[in-house]
């Protein structure tokens, strides 16, 4: 007698959820790679690009179609919920109370990653197998160079935490150009996604949103803390269908559901307690689903090393661009010595945002499979940087 969908499923979890974390315990390499870092690096290896190709039979036996679906189900919710939050913690008042300091220092830290990125995409993009069948050549450009832009915000949180930096002024600092550049990704990402045939859709999805919105709040002020956590669970899911419905992406939609509320609305504890429960019980099937996306094909008749050129070389934009910005951004502000090294290593680090980000265009097929890898294996290697580097630095700017 066979094993049924239910049976599969629960291994399949098993197997998430055991695999990265005693590879991380046993390791013990938590400087170089935090939990979530092997949690993607996880998902890769049991991806079909590894695992897949190593023991066929039994990848087909154990993600098969009704797993991957179930566990795609899984996923989506959780993502939901983590970028949902994200938005709720974004404090624009505290951006808007430095706002020079801030605007200087986000766009610079954003813009010049952006061109690097985008000329990097630019050469990637003259060869066959890096742009998806419904993307255009600008969306191409435009998707790969903000995801070489990108900041992950939660990593960064994780990651300043383990420096014993987040409650200093420096900390503040830094989420403060983070939360900007936030902001500014979830834009792009908007006006990538724009669809001409949709226009009117997308259109009427903003106006209704913004009406929502101002309805809600004013409920929200209203009601006590236990069912503004109910009320914004049902608003999420609800703005998540209406921005799909539109077009655009319920990812965008889960953003922009959480930052039109206050963070003061729901206490700090237990929003970093719900954070963490994220982080620990359903994230690890986002970040699995992700590897199963991945691809290491036959691209221009390289395969592999095509791919892994493409990370390197989007690697180097990436942290070269996000660099020479902040130290521009240090000049222009009169920041002190070794200040812009610190903060351009901090904010060039990338994972959760960015996979998120490339999730969607891949979604959207504006990119193809090899090139989500490429931007993936980016992404990784852009975050296990960042620890041993920042550590040394900081250790001369005290």
């Amino acid at each position: 007698m066979g094993m049924g969908t239910s049976e599969i499923f629960l291994i399949a979890l098993t197997i998430i959820l055991a695999v990265p974390w005693l590879a991380w315990r046993l390791l013990r390499r938590d400087d170089h790679a935090p939990l979530v870092v092997v949690q993607i690096v996880g998902g890769i290896l049991l991806g079909p690009g590894v695992l897949g190709a190593l023991y066929p039979a039994y990848y087909a036996f154990v993600f098969n179609p009704q797993v991957i679906g179930a566990l795609n189900g899984v996923a989506w919710w959780a993502v939901s919920l983590f970028v949902f939050i994200a938005g709720v913690e974004l404090d624009l008042a505290d951006a808007w109370g430095n706002a020079r300091e801030t605007l200087v220092t986000a766009s610079c830290a954003l813009l010049t990653p952006l061109v690097l990125g985008g000329l990097a995409a630019t050469v990637l993009l003259t060869m066959p197998g890096w742009l998806g069948e419904k993307g255009t050549w600008g969306q191409g450009v435009a998707g790969i160079g903000m995801a070489c832009a990108v900041t992950a915000l939660p990593i960064l949180v994780l990651l300043m935490e383990k420096l014993d930096i987040f409650r200093t002024a420096l900390g503040q600092r830094l989420l403060r150009y983070a939360s900007m550049d936030d902001v500014a990704i979830w834009g792009v990402l908007a006006l990538i996604l724009l669809d001409w045939q949709r226009i009117g859709r997308q259109g009427l999805f903003l106006v209704g949103f913004a009406l929502a919105a101002w309805g809600l709040r004013r409920l929200m002020a209203w009601v006590r803390e236990d069912d503004r956590w109910h009320i914004a669970l049902i608003w999420l899911a609800a703005v998540g269908f209406a921005a799909d419905w539109s077009g655009l992406h319920f990812m965008v939609g889960a953003f922009l559901a959480g930052a039109v509320l206050d963070a003061h609305w729901f206490e700090q504890g237990r929003r970093d307690a719900f954070r963490n429960f994220l982080l620990l019980a359903v994230m690890p099937v986002f970040f699995l689903s992700t590897g199963l996306r991945t691809q290491w094909g036959q691209v221009g008749g390289l395969g592999l090393a095509a791919v892994i050129g493409a990370a390197l070389l989007l690697l180097v934009a990436s942290v070269a661009g996000k660099l020479a910005g902040v130290h521009l951004a240090g000049r222009i502000l009169g920041w002190k010595k070794g200040e812009a090294s610190v903060i351009g290593w901090m904010l060039q680090t990338k994972a959760l945002i960015m996979i998120i980000f490339v999730n969607v265009l891949l979604d959207k097929k504006i990119i193809t499979a090899e090139a989500f890898t490429a931007l993936l294996l980016m992404a990784v290697m852009s975050t296990m940087l960042t620890t041993p580097i920042v550590r040394p630095l900081l250790k001369k700017l005290a």
